[in-house]
């Protein structure tokens, strides 16, 4: 479930409006045949991504990886498994999805491939997705849940807050010795990535101060993506015009002291310096930052103190890239 956790992490941010989930298959004998994640909305769901990993390693059939949309995965391997998952043991971090979408119901495939067992992290509390455990375990299949719950759920979380209201994150570069200023920080990875969530996002918010002196552009180009709208959290509405931000087309650039705009998104992202690090702490969900194995600069967030947990560790070819929460935070 660990594994699972982590490739699904990877993922965090890029999903909506779908939840980020991983998933890991295991042979009879307990060898790791795949393990994978939900990649983006409209990608096949975690199980089937794994289960299509798996399948090509038992039988070297390559025709399974000229397939990208869920249905003809789904179709694929109910008509060629042969077999091949008997005994096979599944780890997912969300329980199955039950109902057919986009993309056709998780558990009515797992339960039709000959898999033992199934471990489940979290249940899933979507009216319109729930009960994949128990098709799973009417088939005849061994199926345990709340594995690794707590874990499984903080991932999950971003999905249940959008759901219901709105999910906020403050997002932040910085080096070794903790600097923030001076120019880029992250490697060219950890930038696209940045992108790749902003194409996803609703709203960007940033504040006044580093738009003047960044001088940003703030949108997706390093995926081809589109710009979210974009909250200047600042007093004086004044500001240079020719900042590249305000000349993305098809976005709406609000200029505010008051954060009242936040209502009317759902999927909301932070930048921004010191004082918007603080302003963060009352309201973000969760905290993400990217660490530069470097140094320089001359600015940090001295002036801020708090407590953060953190929920996951990546590493890109060149960053730390940390997922976290305040501390105590539920």
């Amino acid at each position: 479930m660990k594994l699972a956790l982590d490739e699904a992490w990877k993922h965090q941010g890029l999903t909506y409006p779908n939840p980020a989930v991983g998933c890991a298959v295991l042979s009879s004998q307990g060898e790791i045949l795949s393990v994978e994640a939900h990649k983006y909305a409209g990608a096949p769901h975690a199980e089937v991504e794994a289960l299509k990993s798996a399948y090509f390693k038992l039988t070297n059939d390559s025709k399974i990886l000229e397939l990208h949309e869920s249905s003809q995965v789904h179709t694929y391997l109910l008509q060629n498994h042969n077999n091949c998952f008997k005994d096979a043991t599944l780890y997912t971090t969300l329980e199955p999805c039950s109902h057919i979408g986009k993309t056709p119901s998780c558990a009515s495939l797992i339960s039709k491939l000959g898999i033992k067992k199934l471990f489940i992290g979290s249940t899933d509390s979507n009216p319109q997705a729930c009960g994949g455990a128990e098709i799973v375990a009417n088939a005849g299949i061994e199926v345990e849940s709340a594995v690794m719950q707590k874990e499984c759920d903080e991932l999950l979380k971003p999905f249940d807050l959008w759901r219901k209201e709105r999910f906020v994150f403050f997002k932040w570069a910085q080096r070794l010795n903790g600097t923030i200023d001076g120019g880029v920080i992250s490697s060219l990875k950890s930038r696209t990535l940045v992108h790749a969530m902003r194409n996803v996002c609703d709203l960007l918010v940033i504040g006044g101060n580093t738009v003047r002196v960044d001088r940003p552009t703030l949108d997706a180009r390093l995926v081809g993506g589109r710009a979210p709208d974009i909250l200047i959290y600042s007093r004086s509405k004044e500001f240079d015009k020719t900042i590249p931000l305000f000349s993305v087309e098809g976005r709406s650039v609000t200029i505010s002291d008051d954060l009242s705009i936040l209502k009317d998104y759902k999927n909301i992202m932070i930048e921004g310096g010191e004082k918007m690090f603080e302003l963060s702490m009352q309201f973000a969900d969760y905290h993400l930052c990217f660490i530069s194995p470097s140094t320089g600069g001359d600015s940090n967030y001295t002036g801020v103190e708090d407590k953060l947990e953190i929920l996951n560790i990546q590493k890109d070819e060149q960053d730390i890239i940390m997922w976290m929460k305040q501390r105590g935070k539920n």
